[in-house]
Protein backbone atom coordinates (compact mmCIF):
# COMPACT_ATOMS: atom_id res chain seq x y z
CA UNK A 1 0.00 0.00 0.00
CA UNK A 2 0.96 3.38 -1.29
CA UNK A 3 1.90 5.81 1.98
CA UNK A 4 -0.86 8.29 1.67
CA UNK A 5 1.60 11.44 2.30
CA UNK A 6 1.85 12.59 -2.05
CA UNK A 7 5.68 13.53 -1.74
CA UNK A 8 6.79 10.55 0.01
CA UNK A 9 4.89 8.01 -2.74
CA UNK A 10 6.26 10.36 -5.35
CA UNK A 11 9.68 10.34 -4.25
CA UNK A 12 9.81 6.62 -3.56
CA UNK A 13 8.52 6.08 -6.86
CA UNK A 14 11.23 8.74 -8.49
CA UNK A 15 14.30 6.52 -6.76
CA UNK A 16 12.56 3.09 -8.05
CA UNK A 17 12.31 4.37 -11.34
CA UNK A 18 15.99 5.50 -11.05
CA UNK A 19 17.12 2.39 -9.85
CA UNK A 20 15.60 0.54 -12.64
CA UNK A 21 17.04 2.64 -14.89
CA UNK A 22 20.85 2.39 -13.53
CA UNK A 23 20.37 -1.37 -13.61
CA UNK A 24 19.15 -1.39 -16.93
CA UNK A 25 22.05 0.88 -17.89
CA UNK A 26 24.46 -1.47 -16.25
CA UNK A 27 22.70 -4.44 -17.87
CA UNK A 28 22.56 -3.46 -21.41
CA UNK A 29 25.38 -0.84 -21.91
CA UNK A 30 28.08 -1.45 -19.24
CA UNK A 31 31.42 -2.23 -21.78
CA UNK A 32 33.38 -5.00 -20.54
CA UNK A 33 36.99 -5.51 -21.57
CA UNK A 34 37.75 -8.57 -24.03
CA UNK A 35 40.46 -10.21 -25.48
CA UNK A 36 39.57 -9.63 -29.13
CA UNK A 37 37.08 -6.58 -29.22
CA UNK A 38 35.06 -4.53 -26.56
CA UNK A 39 31.60 -5.80 -25.40
CA UNK A 40 28.87 -3.80 -25.59
CA UNK A 41 26.35 -5.51 -23.17
CA UNK A 42 26.25 -8.23 -19.96
CA UNK A 43 23.74 -10.82 -20.16
CA UNK A 44 21.99 -10.84 -16.48
CA UNK A 45 23.24 -13.92 -14.83
CA UNK A 46 21.96 -16.14 -11.50
CA UNK A 47 24.24 -18.12 -9.70
CA UNK A 48 23.45 -20.59 -7.16
CA UNK A 49 25.29 -22.72 -5.35
CA UNK A 50 24.98 -26.70 -4.11
CA UNK A 51 27.26 -29.06 -1.86
CA UNK A 52 28.52 -30.14 -5.49
CA UNK A 53 28.04 -27.75 -8.50
CA UNK A 54 27.45 -23.86 -9.00
CA UNK A 55 24.94 -23.68 -11.49
CA UNK A 56 24.90 -20.32 -13.55
CA UNK A 57 22.08 -18.92 -15.77
CA UNK A 58 22.72 -16.27 -18.66
CA UNK A 59 19.68 -15.03 -20.27
CA UNK A 60 20.44 -14.92 -23.74
CA UNK A 61 17.56 -15.15 -26.24
CA UNK A 62 18.12 -15.30 -29.62
CA UNK A 63 21.98 -16.47 -29.14
CA UNK A 64 22.62 -19.21 -30.70
CA UNK A 65 24.37 -21.68 -27.89
CA UNK A 66 27.04 -22.65 -30.87
CA UNK A 67 28.69 -19.32 -30.59
CA UNK A 68 28.90 -18.71 -27.02
CA UNK A 69 31.51 -19.49 -25.45
CA UNK A 70 32.28 -20.47 -21.76
CA UNK A 71 35.57 -20.50 -20.24
CA UNK A 72 37.65 -20.33 -16.45
CA UNK A 73 39.86 -18.28 -16.24
CA UNK A 74 41.95 -16.78 -12.75
CA UNK A 75 39.02 -18.02 -11.24
CA UNK A 76 36.48 -16.28 -12.93
CA UNK A 77 33.99 -17.49 -15.37
CA UNK A 78 33.62 -15.50 -18.83
CA UNK A 79 30.82 -16.03 -20.73
CA UNK A 80 31.22 -14.26 -24.33
CA UNK A 81 29.08 -14.35 -27.66
CA UNK A 82 27.85 -12.07 -30.16
CA UNK A 83 23.96 -11.43 -30.80
CA UNK A 84 23.46 -10.54 -34.26
CA UNK A 85 20.72 -8.84 -35.29
CA UNK A 86 18.06 -11.23 -37.78
CA UNK A 87 18.73 -10.37 -41.42
CA UNK A 88 15.12 -9.76 -41.76
CA UNK A 89 15.57 -6.84 -39.06
CA UNK A 90 17.89 -5.02 -41.72
CA UNK A 91 15.22 -3.67 -44.14
CA UNK A 92 12.27 -3.75 -41.65
CA UNK A 93 11.17 -0.30 -39.85
CA UNK A 94 11.90 -1.26 -36.33
CA UNK A 95 9.10 0.39 -33.79
CA UNK A 96 11.11 -0.83 -30.65
CA UNK A 97 14.32 -2.55 -30.37
CA UNK A 98 15.21 -3.48 -26.74
CA UNK A 99 16.84 -6.40 -27.13
CA UNK A 100 20.55 -5.84 -26.76
CA UNK A 101 22.66 -6.43 -29.99
CA UNK A 102 26.13 -7.16 -30.78
CA UNK A 103 28.96 -8.99 -28.76
CA UNK A 104 28.43 -9.54 -25.31
CA UNK A 105 30.51 -10.93 -22.09
CA UNK A 106 29.84 -11.57 -18.56
CA UNK A 107 33.16 -12.27 -15.95
CA UNK A 108 31.82 -13.84 -12.49
CA UNK A 109 34.37 -14.28 -9.94
CA UNK A 110 33.81 -17.79 -8.56
CA UNK A 111 34.07 -19.08 -4.91
CA UNK A 112 37.40 -20.24 -3.68
CA UNK A 113 38.19 -23.87 -5.32
CA UNK A 114 38.74 -25.85 -8.34
CA UNK A 115 35.75 -25.69 -10.69
CA UNK A 116 35.31 -27.74 -13.88
CA UNK A 117 32.63 -26.96 -16.49
CA UNK A 118 30.17 -29.59 -17.20
CA UNK A 119 27.34 -29.17 -19.62
CA UNK A 120 26.67 -25.93 -20.30
CA UNK A 121 22.89 -26.20 -22.45
CA UNK A 122 20.03 -24.14 -23.33
CA UNK A 123 16.62 -23.84 -22.30
CA UNK A 124 13.94 -21.02 -22.92
CA UNK A 125 16.13 -18.16 -24.41
CA UNK A 126 18.55 -18.93 -21.44
CA UNK A 127 21.94 -20.72 -20.50
CA UNK A 128 22.50 -22.80 -18.52
CA UNK A 129 25.87 -23.88 -17.47
CA UNK A 130 26.69 -26.30 -14.37
CA UNK A 131 30.51 -26.48 -12.97
CA UNK A 132 31.54 -29.42 -10.96
CA UNK A 133 33.25 -28.70 -7.62
CA UNK A 134 36.92 -30.25 -7.69
CA UNK A 135 37.90 -31.48 -4.95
Amino acid sequence: MKNPDARAWMWSDAVDMLARADRLHRQLFQLASSQSRKSSWEPPVDVVETDRELIVLAALPGVDPQNIKVAIENGQLVIAGERLLPPEFRTAAIHRLELPQGRFERTLPLPPGRYEVLRPSAANGCLAIVLRKVI
